[in-house]
């Protein structure tokens, strides 16, 4: 009788790569996709963050250089240009855009300073956030607003001599690009300001502007 050995097929076997490359694939696929997606939803987070920031600077921008008087005609023009801005991360349905107007309240110096209130505000987007700092009319008859306006209590602004300012606060529930399932709800917020340049006189004009129409921080709509 013969004994049958295996040990040659064993070697054979052994020495068999033909499948490596496929496993090694395998096993790296997950590794690169996560690397790969994660590094665009950071991209995408990252473009979300500039847009945000965009959207308050060029607001309270050119709020601050309509010359001559303001109106609710300048007003819904600022504000469709600002979602305009943001419609490649649906800034519109996602977020929300609040202007005020702080200017000096006429009341007497308080401790040195001079007061100022919110003389209108206006809002646009649909997120429902309210400003940090109050609604319109504001500091009219008090020193709630003797500091100004910002986030730093030892750091807020304030008009210049003889001007109004124009401060914007932008809030934005981010969208995930690909990370929603996972990733918990992140707010990104800006607030930018800018001094009125050349207009003297304040008071919101209608500008022809049925009241349907108006920005009116009430209204929580694209």
């Amino acid at each position: 009788m013969y004994k049958v050995s295996n040990s040659g097929a064993a070697v054979t076997l052994r020495r068999d790569t033909r499948g490596t490359a496929v496993i090694e694939f395998a096993l790296a696929v997950p590794v690169l996709l996560i690397v790969g997606l994660g590094g665009l939803e950071l991209a995408n987070f990252g473009i979300a963050n500039l847009r945000v920031s965009q959207i308050a600077m060029t607001t309270a921008d050119n709020a601050g250089r309509v010359r001559n008087q303001i109106s609710e005609a300048d007003i819904n023009e600022l504000m469709t240009g600002a979602k305009f801005v943001g419609r490649g991360i649906q800034f519109a349905e996602n977020g929300r855009i609040i202007l005020s107007d702080l200017e000096p309240n006429g009341q007497p110096d308080t401790g040195g300073k001079k007061g100022f209130k919110i003389g209108w505000q206006r809002c646009a987007g649909k997120l429902g956030v309210v400003s940090a700092y109050g609604t319109e009319g504001k500091g009219a008859n008090d020193a709630s607003l003797k500091d100004g306006l910002g986030p730093d209590p030892t750091k807020k602004v304030v008009p210049a001599s003889d001007t109004a300012l124009m401060y914007a606060e932008v809030t934005y529930n981010y969208q995930p690009l690909v990370a929603g399932r996972w990733l918990s709800e992140t707010t990104i917020k800006a607030e930018r300001a800018f001094n009125v340049r050349q207009r003297t006189d304040q008071v919101m004009k209608s500008g022809g502007v049925a009241d349907a129409d108006i920005s009116k921080c009430s209204k929580f709509t694209a």
